[in-house]
């Protein structure tokens, strides 16, 4: 008879049973009192440990702050931009002002900005923490300007119109400021290549606002006389120095201004911008605006 070794899958044997006289009594296991004591102990020590647990990790666990966002709209000048920061920081009025222009701080502006980022506070939502600086805030808008206007297609359009990238951005912050609409940015733009392909002065109401320190659509004669770098009607070419901070799509408008032979526009009223080659249908546009203006104020 071949011997075989039992298979692993095979079911135990069973050993032989004893008459049931003979089977040793079955016992149940009893605690003692000392065991039962220390039972409940145990039992009441993981619940105490299960629920003190959670509340000392919750306790030991830092809050994570929730940054805030600080909007910089498209336009804003500098000045703006200065304020909305002192005010997102808790700083005094003035501190991030005189953060950006202290020589320690050293924005990476272009050579031809000299020291001055106006144009170069890009617009953006940015987040803000407790621990957030003047100068890192700062530095991180003008680092985002300055990836965002020295892509390719900026600076060959740039060159494509004989023009610097900061001159482009210039000109970006005027079509900005005059455009009533994002549709007429590439309008605006075109205008000002004509002006200053033509040698004319560019005659742009913004730059005089920039260069009194407001925001308005009325001009008068005095204003149109003022002795300034940034007085369009009296200087010809660009002002020297952007005058707000442009956003993408004045930048885009600029390097791709629409087709056209206008070399003057007015907006006779809101959403109604008009454009014109004609000297005399210009001045009947004013006209226009001027009577709806004197409505408005009476």
């Amino acid at each position: 008879m071949t011997y075989r070794p039992p298979s692993p899958y095979a079911p135990p044997r069973r050993r032989p049973s004893l008459p049931r006289g003979l089977r040793p009594p079955r016992r149940r296991p009893r605690l003692t009192r000392r065991g039962r004591l220390a039972l409940l102990l145990g039992a009441v020590v993981a619940v105490a440990v299960a629920i003190t647990l959670p509340l000392l990790l919750t306790r030991d666990e830092p809050a994570v702050e929730q940054p805030r966002p600080l909007l910089v709209p498209e336009g804003w000048r500098a000045g703006q931009v200065y304020t909305a920061v002192d005010r997102a920081l808790g700083l005094p009025e003035g501190t991030a002002r005189k953060t950006a222009t202290a020589s320690a701080t050293a924005l990476p502006l272009p050579a031809e900005a000299g020291g001055n980022p106006e144009g170069y506070l890009f617009p953006a939502t940015y987040p803000v923490l407790d621990a957030t600086t003047p100068d890192g805030l700062l530095r991180f808008m003008v680092d985002t300007a300055g990836k965002r206007f020295g892509a390719a297609r900026i600076v060959e359009g740039a060159k494509a119109h004989g023009m610097s990238v900061y001159e482009t951005v210039i000109a970006a912050s005027i079509v900005q400021a005059e455009a009533d609409n994002p549709e007429d940015m590439a309008k605006v733009a075109r205008v000002v290549h004509n002006r200053l392909a033509r040698g004319m002065a560019l005659q742009m109401d913004s730059t005089l606002n920039y260069a009194l320190g407001r925001s308005t659509v009325d001009t008068t004669f005095e204003d149109t006389r003022i002795k300034s770098p940034y007085n369009t009607y009296e200087r010809k070419g660009l002002p020297p120095t952007p005058i707000g901070n442009p956003g993408d799509q004045a930048v885009d408008a600029v390097i791709r201004p629409a087709d056209g032979d206008w070399l003057y526009f007015v907006t006779v009223a809101p959403g109604d911008t008009r454009f014109t080659a004609d000297y005399a249908a210009h001045q009947e546009n004013v006209a226009e605006f001027n009577a709806n203006r004197g409505a408005e104020k009476n």
